[in-house]
């Protein structure tokens, strides 16, 4: 598979540490995509939200998977139901953020624009912002790398995923 660029967001957080680069299998692009989020813990308790961002790659624009992909997964939380382009692939993103003082969750949620032009929000928290959409990956993302902090311990403020940057494929 050949790679272009990769697109990011200006509005992630900066804790924890990049994770791996994983790549949809050769001619298969992601289609749909699943989270992993802790949900609200109560106000005394500390919340992570967003803990991991998975991708579904297809052959042909389809919903049958070929392979999910994720980067680093976060240690709170559990999966989701998934969300398919009803047809086309994901081709850009904007990432809900959280970053109060306090209980700081970090990423909370996501939203992808699919190649025929359908929005798809995800499941996540609605704490924070969205802010700008990333530049369009016109060839379709094919590929996810995270920032997640690990689990810091009880009396710590934790994040979980923090920033995601997607692969653009070139062919």
């Amino acid at each position: 598979m050949n790679y272009a660029d990769i697109i990011t967001v200006n509005n992630g957080g900066s804790r924890g540490d990049w994770g791996f680069m994983d790549y949809c299998p050769d001619r298969t692009l992601a289609t749909g995509f699943i989270l992993k989020v802790q949900k609200r813990r109560g106000w005394l308790l500390d919340d992570t939200a967003l803990n991991a961002i998975g991708l579904f790659c297809t052959k042909n624009n389809s919903q049958n998977v070929i392979k999910q992909i994720t980067s680093t997964v976060g240690d709170f939380g559990s999966w989701r139901s998934s969300f398919f382009c009803q047809s086309g692939f994901l081709k850009r993103f904007s990432l809900r953020v959280d970053q109060r003082r306090g209980d700081n969750t970090a990423a909370n949620n996501i939203m992808f624009t699919c190649s025929n032009s359908n929005i798809l929000k995800g499941n996540g928290m609605n704490w924070g912002y969205y802010g700008i959409w990333s530049e369009d990956c016109n060839r379709g993302i094919c590929g996810i790398k995270t920032r997640v902090e690990g689990n810091r311990g009880k009396l710590v403020d934790d994040t979980a995923l923090n920033d995601v940057q997607f692969l653009c494929c070139k062919t």
